[in-house]
Formats: structure tokens, C-alpha cells, sequence
């Protein structure tokens, strides 16, 4: 073996385990299936580039920075709007499904390998946990629909700090048993988790407090000290209540994640690559101590195990967990199939392999074996098939859905609440801090940064939307935008406005770039803005009552009325909701979301009649018909 040092050793499994990652994404395979290979290949068993010996006394502190960071990082993705709707089952999931898979898995280690019921218990709390590190990954790739997206990603992230600890108690039982020691366990389980739960909720009002006034932590510096805060707060939560600083990060992830503030989306791209190296690291580091004779010793009975595991016992699992919760048998049939385990169980495992073998109690290598046994077949098998499995049971997220809005504006926030009246997913892109909080406050999905990055438009999948609508102020990058949705993403439908009196874009820069012209004429969009937020503008949908179908506006339209007066926005047809372009043919029966300026009402309420319009309701304000 090369005879490397700490230093060299862990910068090496960084390295190798981010290119590993890397050859993963080309070839659309999980991440974690080549980490646990190159892991394996590098160690002593394989080129013996590895030596965990050299890292065993540091290991705990390496998985202690890293597992604040990742939990972190999954709390501010954790949207608990979102999550309202699944939470009587994701409550069950973590609770109750998580029991299940204890007990079931005891049993079937105990009988399939007959191993002692101690080490047998162990396990069961070991595979409790799915976790965000495998779960995340596998739903970006698969694009399920929200309810059971929204039901995979918080049971991953909550049972993660959970099933950590009740696995920690439990090898405190195990390891020191005495009378009363389970009564003293479920004590201790539930002060780590409270104490954690209120570390967790102070830290994370501090870091949002702190980090959002301008002049207490300069703006290059606020990713650095919220990843500093992050590791502090974990390592405090735990030297006054060992293990609780698993829950605390997770808890102070959630409350970052949910203030309105500046700071989410600063933070997410910096913490999403964070986490993408340390789980390439931590991978690397744990597989290496894994001895390919445990796994052959393991043989047909472990995959027996496995087996059980998916086929039996999550199901069993999600489905008494779920009963009541309204989902559908299709949807349980998918949690029943994704349960993939993942990075904390694996950290867990290793270190319970060390304490047994301090405590001279048998079985620690063979239980860490038979964990990432785990880890690697539920990864691979699950994420292999899961977009397939997903298609057959109808719970894909359907492509060619929704809109991508860039510019939270007035208008903008008006337009895509016309898109939602039959249902529309709509998320809109920003980098104006105020902006965003405005869209938030109508529960809209954001994407916070710079909407020519590819990191930013794959994470809010904005590929397999059906269109892009640009309505900012600035006429160049609206076309920038439409443009590189169009030509590189491959998204058909692209819209971007016209401004009067601007004239840097033409409509023939609209056409080449594949885009389409909203509202149908040039406007002042920063005037309709500007009558937004003063209230002189109203939204209403009208109805066309015409006897012949007709062109609302084109491109060389006079009407002084529909041009200054009314900003149509969208047309609603036999139950579709589409943007009003130049071109838009009305006819009767069709529904239109207006912009109205209320000091011109009398000309707007004549032009209706003229035009045969008739008056529907406002959009979200009390039902009363316009007056003059």
C-alpha cells in the first residue's frame, strides 16, 4: 500500500469522488453506485490508495461537519406551505413507517441470517432512514408529480435527524443494557430531539436576523458565515445534548428556508455544492472500509435481507402509513417502490461498527456491510428503474406543463395568476430580493438568480415546461432569455413583451429568436407597474359574447383603448389558459383577464359594450360589476 498521509488521503477521495459524480451525470446514473465502487476499488481490498486507519480516529468529526452541511442544505429546500397538504402522511412516514421498518427488519435479519436479536435491533434502526443525499437526486431526474415529490422529500429529510438518534439510543441499550435502560432511552431520545427542535428554531431566526441587514455581514461574506453559524450550532447542540445536533441543523435549515429572506437564495446554489462534496468525500472515505469477504459472507442470505426490505417490508410500511391520507393506490404503489437508503445510514453504520468492536460485542463489520449492501441495491435497482416505474404507475409529472416566468413584477404576478385559473405550474425567475418576497407571498415557486444559468434553469426543470414568458423591464435580456430557452432547451413557446418608446428590439429580433409578442401591440409596461401598485388598475375577466370570431389586437393596431386603457393578458378556452399574442383570435365564449385603469373606467365599460364583451368577475377581489 502507498503509504499516503491523512491530508493526501482525504483530498484524494474529494477529488476522485467528485469525477465519479461527474461520469455518473453523462452516463444518467445514480451518483452514489460509482461512488461506492470507486470507494471500494481505491481501498485496501482494491488499489490500496485508501487507508482507513488513517482516518478512523477523525472520521466521526468528518461526518459531523458534513452531515450539518447536507441536513442544512436539504432544510432549505424544505418549503412547509408545500409540505402542508402531504403532512398527515409524511407524519406517519417518519413515525409510524419508521417503527414498521424496524421491527421488520429485525426479524428478517434475525431469521434470514440469524443474527443475534441485539445486533438484529441495530440494524432495523440503521435502515430506517431514506435520506435527502439519494432521495433529492432521484426526484430531479424523475419529475413525479408534487404530492408524492413533496411526500418523498420530506419524509427523507425528517427521518434522517430521527432515525439517527433512535439508532444512537439504540446502541447505548444495546451496549450498556441495564433495568430500565429502554424507558431511559425513549427519555433521552426525546430531550435530544426537543433540545435539537429549539437549538434548531433559535439558530435559525438568528441566521436569517443577522444576515439580512446590509450593514452587519457584507454580502461576500454571508455564505461563509452562514456555513460557519451552521457548524457551530451543530457542534453546540451536541456538547450540551450529545447527538442533538442533527436535529438542530435540519430545524435551523427549515426556518432559513422559510423566512422571507434575502439569504435562501443566496445560499442554496453555495450549499448544493457543498453538499455534492462532501457526499462525493464521505462515500468515498466509508466504502473504502468495507471488506469485500464481509459482503461475500453476507452472500444470497443478505440480498435475501435486501430483498425484504424493498419488496415487503416498505410496502407493508407505506401502506398502513398512508391509510386516510388520500392518496391514491398508483401513488402508494410508487412510495412503496422508492425507498432508497443513503448517506447517514451509512455514517451511522460505520460508526457502529467501531464502537462494537471497542465494546468487544461481534458482528459490527458484517452489520456495516450489510447496510451499504443496502445502500447499494435500493440505489442502484430503485434509481435505475424509478422513471420507469413511475410511467407505468401514471405518477410522472406530466412534460410540456406549466410556465416559467422571468420578473416577479406587478404585471407579471397578475399574468401568472391568469395562468393558474386552469391550473397552471407556474415558477417564476428574479434576482430583486423584493421582488421574489412578493411572488412568495402568492405561494408562486421561485427560482432566486441569474436566469442564463443552466445550473439554475435544470434545477427548476424549466426544459419540460410548456413556455417561457419574459417580462421584465429590459427589452435585451427578455430576448437573451426567450432566445436561449428556445434554441437550447428546446422549449417551443417563448413570449416576451414589446416596450413603446424603448425600440432596441424589433419584431423581427422576436421572430428569429422563436419568441411570439405578448399582449399584441407595443406598451408601457412600466406604467401598468406603476398603476399595480398605486391600485388605479383593476384585474378582471371578461367574457366575448361576439357573433363572429375576431382579432383582439395586432401588431398595427390604433385603438387608443385597448392600447392605453386595457392590457389583456391571458384567454381561457374550453378549459386551456394561453398568453393573448399578437394574432389572438377571440371567439364567442372565450374568456380574457384585462388590466383596467379605473380613471378611464367609463371608456373602458363602453369599449367592452361596443365590442361585445361581457363582464365575468374580478380576479381576486370581491364579485361586484366595474363602475364608471
Amino acid at each position: 500500500m502507498i503509504e499516503f498521509d491523512i491530508a493526501i488521503t482525504i483530498s484524494l477521495a474529494l477529488f476522485v469522488g467528485l469525477i465519479a459524480q461527474s461520469i455518473a451525470h453523462h452516463l444518467r446514473i445514480p451518483g452514489i453506485v460509482l461512488l461506492l465502487l470507486t470507494g471500494a476499488l481505491l481501498g485496501p481490498e482494491g488499489l490500496k490508495l485508501v487507508d482507513p486507519k488513517l482516518y478512523h480516529e477523525s472520521l466521526q468529526m468528518l461526518v459531523g461537519f458534513a452531515i450539518a452541511v447536507i441536513l442544512f442544505e436539504g432544510g432549505l429546500n424544505l418549503n412547509i406551505k408545500r409540505i402542508q397538504k402531504e403532512s398527515k402522511a409524511i407524519r406517519r412516514l417518519i413515525t409510524l413507517g419508521a417503527a414498521i421498518t424496524i421491527v421488520g427488519a429485525m426479524f428478517a435479519v434475525h431469521f434470514v441470517l440469524d443474527w443475534s436479536w441485539e445486533l438484529s435491533f441495530l440494524f432495523g434502526t440503521l435502515v430506517s432512514v431514506t435520506g435527502p443525499t439519494v432521495v433529492n437526486p432521484l426526484l430531479k431526474r424523475i419529475k413525479l408529480r408534487n404530492n408524492i415529490n413533496t411526500v418523498l422529500e420530506g419524509e427523507g429529510l425528517l427521518i434522517d435527524p430521527i432515525g439517527a438518534l433512535v439508532a444512537i439510543v439504540a446502541l447505548e441499550i444495546v451496549v450498556h443494557p441495564s433495568e430500565g435502560s429502554l424507558v431511559n432511552g425513549i427519555i433521552h431520545l426525546l430531550l435530544k430531539l426537543g433540545f435539537g427542535a429549539v437549538v434548531g428554531i433559535v439558530g435559525g431566526f438568528c441566521i436569517a436576523y443577522i444576515v439580512k441587514p446590509k450593514k452587519v455581514i457584507p454580502s461576500h461574506l454571508k455564505n461563509i458565515f452562514v456555513l460557519t453559524f451552521v457548524l457551530a450550532l451543530y457542534h453546540l447542540s451536541n456538547y450540551f445534548q450529545p447527538e442533538s445536533g442533527i436535529g438542530a441543523v435540519t430545524v435551523a435549515g427549515i426556518v432559513v428556508g422559510n423566512v422571507k429572506s434575502r439569504v435562501l437564495h443566496e445560499l442554496v446554489e453555495f450549499k448544493e455544492q457543498l453538499t455534492s462534496m462532501f457526499i462525493a468525500m464521505l462515500f468515498v472515505l466509508l466504502a473504502a472500509d468495507v471488506k469485500f469477504a464481509d459482503v461475500q459472507l453476507l452472500g444470497v442470505s443478505g440480498l435475501i435481507v435486501v430483498g425484504l426490505l424493498m419488496f415487503v417490508i416498505r410496502p407493508i410500511n407505506v401502506f398502513i402509513s398512508t391509510v386516510g391520507t388520500g392518496l391514491k393506490l398508483n401513488e402508494k404503489m410508487f412510495l412503496s417502490w422508492l425507498g432508497p437508503r443513503g448517506i447517514v445510514a451509512a455514517a451511522v453504520a460505520s460508526f457502529f461498527a467501531v464502537t462494537l468492536d471497542e465494546v468487544g460485542m461481534e458482528g459490527g463489520a458484517l452489520l456495516r456491510a450489510l447496510v451499504f449492501m443496502v445502500i447499494a441495491v435500493t440505489v442502484t435497482v430503485q434509481g435505475m428503474s424509478g422513471s420507469v416505474i413511475a410511467q407505468l404507475l401514471k405518477v410522472s409529472r406530466k412534460a410540456n406543463v406549466g410556465y416559467a416566468i422571468l420578473g416577479a413584477n406587478p404585471v407579471a404576478l397578475e399574468f401568472a395568476r391568469g395562468l393558474q385559473k386552469t391550473e397552471e405550474d407556474i415558477i417564476f425567475i428574479d434576482s430583486n430580493a423584493e421582488a421574489v418576497r412578493n411572488a412568495e407571498e402568492l405561494n408562486f415557486k421561485i427560482l432566486f438568480g441569474n436566469a442564463l444559468d443552466d445550473n439554475l434553469l435544470a434545477r427548476g426543470s424549466v426544459s419540460s415546461m410548456k413556455g417561457c414568458i419574459a417580462l421584465t423591464p429590459n427589452e435585451e435580456i427578455n430576448l437573451l432569455f426567450i432566445k436561449k430557452i428556445h434554441d437550447e432547451l428546446k422549449v417551443e413557446n417563448v413570449y416576451m413583451p414589446l416596450h413603446i418608446h424603448v425600440g432596441h428590439v424589433t419584431t423581427e429580433m422576436v421572430d428569429e429568436a422563436g419568441g411570439e409578442i405578448l399582449f399584441g401591440v407595443e406598451r408601457d409596461l412600466d406604467l401598468w407597474n406603476v398603476r399595480l401598485r398605486k391600485k388605479t388598475a383593476k384585474v378582471e375577466w371578461w367574457q366575448s359574447a361576439a357573433d363572429e370570431s375576431f382579432e383582439l389586437v395586432d401588431s398595427q393596431s390604433q385603438d387608443a383603448v385597448i392600447n392605453k386603457i386595457l392590457l389583456p393578458l391571458v384567454r381561457t378556452r374550453d378549459g386551456k389558459t394561453e398568453p393573448v399574442v399578437v394574432g389572438t383570435k377571440i371567439k364567442s365564449g372565450d374568456e380574457l383577464l384585462f388590466l383596467v385603469f379605473e380613471e378611464k373606467r367609463q371608456e373602458a365599460n363602453d369599449w367592452f359594450a361596443h365590442e361585445g364583451w361581457v363582464f365575468i368577475h374580478p380576479d381576486h377581489e370581491e364579485l361586484e360589476e366595474p363602475t364608471a
